[in-house]
């Protein structure tokens, strides 16, 4: 079946009656390409026959499928004439993880964040009916990312919609009430009818054309609200002004396709609650969802990861979390829904009453942090660089402007590899160094992160960790100066050249010198440690007897450390030129991390030769 696939819509083509075997097909192929390359297998195995069905009602790229998050969008790219190159999934050079507008026409929204699709598509809808046009708009978006606020907001704007917006929500963990007894089942098959949404619409119409029917509806409505309420699911969307369809078997493709049709033809916004079973199909990642969300390459056979043994930054977090938690009761942790991806599990099942998971709602969880921190606790908050982005105000006003002692870890800082733009962490130490109050700091290897929590914990106001993804570091471990606020580490001391590297950028620095010091040239390297507030005391000392300063960080010039050392020798006046080793101003996609680095001239050959051309005549 799946080789009758070559462009969007041929899908159309199947017999409604072969699409079992289809999805069969398509399973089997996700799991072959992400046990290579890696990627959002569970997620994704759960969705198959979903998006069969969408794609089998729809007709891209005329109507728009827009994916919350996209991490569960193989099967769209699949279906969508990318079958043949899908083995270059995640590579570089090959179709990404997720949705992208440049790789498909079909592709419709660049996604790769949480609880935006429904936002993006009221969009698409008011934009559609602006233009006087004629296409579906369907935005699917799943019961974890409905714990956004984003989500919700673009849900209170959407039930004053006219016109037709369907809303596919891909519960595949029964976050939703689950649904028993004959009388939800009936009453599921009865809404799903295209009998019954005739005649409620008919109804609606006629009574509205009549003196006083307005309100007639109203109070009709309210009657039977109050029945509804005891025996229908999904009230919650129905109260809003959202048509409520389902639960459907998620699984059942012809039961689906029922359903969006039935959607499709309703005026006004709908939600078809859609009940799917994570990792189907693969038994290692139905019982391990969690492990196969975002899986590395791993062995078909069982499931076990080809990397396993290599200890990573988070593995460290998680350790000295444990230890913080036994050393001192005020410590709390929270994250936003990423539990296991921060290394926050064994945290959680030794002190279940000081973890805190608030689903993904990143600014929820840093201003729930500086209420714990108001009421005595030292909270420490864990989530991805690319994640913590969507909290700036709160980190702002809720914790800087107050001066309280809230602790961020912000795993996979820089570059992350085959997730690509959406998810690499390029900008965290130029707006977390902008704001008052705020220490930021970055370990060289996995002792000094371990050290730096300790710090953290027994300091005072708001501190940020930033670390990256990946094996941790486990060079320089003759270099563990105590950690000081605002203190730098001299690793060796030449003179000529400083080089002054910040975090994961210390290994390169040092690979720089040894390739300068084979030109004949003694450079200083220095393991800065702390962006804000940086060693000035240094700076001055080394401008004594250097005269080029070289800024080494895994993070965009524009505001970054790099800018901030200038920014100072200017004011100071110190007889120093600088040059600054940043991520230029541009998005990077997806490649190795080693590969994104060169792209970005942070490799150290790169940065050596730049050097040379750079010297002081």
């Amino acid at each position: 079946m799946l080789e009758k696939i070559k462009k969007a819509n041929d899908i159309k083509k199947i017999p409604v009656e072969n699409l079992p075997q289809l999805a069969k097909e398509i399973r089997r192929q996700l799991i072959e390409t992400v046990s290579r390359t890696g990627g959002h297998l569970a997620s994704n195995l759960g969705a198959v026959e979903l998006t069969i069905a969408l794609h089998y009602v729809y007709t891209l790229p005329r109507d728009k499928i827009i994916w919350d998050v996209g991490h569960q969008s193989y099967t769209h790219k699949i279906l969508t004439g990318r079958h043949d190159v899908f083995d270059t999934l995640r590579q570089e050079g090959g179709i990404s993880g997720f949705p992208r507008r440049s790789e498909s026409t079909c592709d419709v929204w660049d996604s790769g964040h949480s609880s935006s699709s429904i936002s993006a598509g009221l969009g698409y809808v008011r934009a559609r009916d602006l233009n006087h046009e004629n296409y579906h708009v369907v935005s699917v978006i799943g019961d974890g990312a409905l714990t956004g606020g984003m989500a919700y907001e673009a849900l209170n704007n959407a039930a004053q919609l006219k016109t037709n917006f369907v809303i596919v929500l891909n519960d595949n963990n029964m976050s939703i009430s689950k649904n028993v007894g004959g009388m939800h089942n009936y009453l599921a098959q009865l809404r799903t009818s295209p009998y019954y949404v005739d005649l409620k619409e008919n109804v609606k119409e006629r009574l509205e054309k009549k003196p006083g029917g307005d309100e007639l509806v109203m109070r009709i409505r309210r009657t039977k609200n109050s029945i509804k309420q005891l025996v229908i699911p999904g009230m919650f969307f129905e109260d809003m002004g959202i048509t409520y369809l389902g639960p459907v078997d998620g699984h059942n493709i012809r039961a689906m396709i029922e359903a969006f049709r039935t959607a499709e033809r309703m005026k006004g916004p709908v939600l078809v609650h859609v009940v799917t079973q994570k990792g189907r199909g693969y038994q290692p990642a139905v019982h391990h969802p969690e492990r196969f969300h975002g899986a590395s390459p791993f062995d078909l056979r069982n499931g076990v990861p080809l990397d396993n043994g290599v200890t990573t930054y988070t593995d460290i977090f998680s350790t000295v979390m444990v230890k913080m938690g036994d050393r001192n009761p005020k410590v709390c942790a929270v994250t936003a829904a990423m539990e296991e991806g921060t290394g926050l599990k064994r945290f959680a099942n030794h002190f279940p009453d000081r973890f805190f998971d608030t689903g993904i709602a990143e600014e929820h969880a840093v201003t729930f942090a500086a209420g714990l921190a108001l009421g005595g606790r030292i909270p420490i908050v864990a989530v991805y660089s690319a994640f913590l982005q969507r909290a700036y105000d709160q980190i702002l006003d809720d914790v800087c402007l107050q001066n309280l002692h809230v602790i961020l870890c912000v795993d996979r800082a820089g570059f992350v590899g085959p997730d690509g733009a959406t998810h690499n962490g390029c900008f965290d130490l130029s707006y977390l160094s902008m704001m008052p109050n705020m220490t930021v700091m970055a370990p060289k290897n996995k002792w000094e992160l371990s050290d730096m929590v300790k710090f953290a914990v027994d300091s005072d106001g708001p501190v940020a960790i930033r670390y990256p993804k990946g094996a941790a570091w486990d060079g320089l471990s003759d270099h563990r100066e105590p950690v000081e606020k605002g203190r730098a580490e001299v690793i060796s001391r030449g003179h000529g050249i400083a080089l002054l590297a910040i975090g994961s950028m210390v290994q390169t620095a040092c690979a720089v010198a040894d390739s300068l010091r084979k030109d004949g040239f003694d450079p200083t390297v220095v393991n800065m440690r702390f962006v804000k507030p940086f060693d000035e005391e240094l700076l001055r000392e080394l401008s004594g007897d250097h005269d080029l300063f070289v800024t080494l960080e895994e993070n965009v010039r524009t505001g970054g450390f790099g800018e901030q050392v200038a920014a100072f020798v200017c004011e100071e006046q110190l007889p120093v030129r600088v040059r600054i080793e940043a991520v230029p101003d541009i998005f990077i996609h997806h490649a190795t991390v080693a590969r994104q680095r060169e792209k970005a001239g942070l490799d150290p050959e790169t940065i050596a030769q730049d050097i040379r051309e750079h010297l002081p005549a």
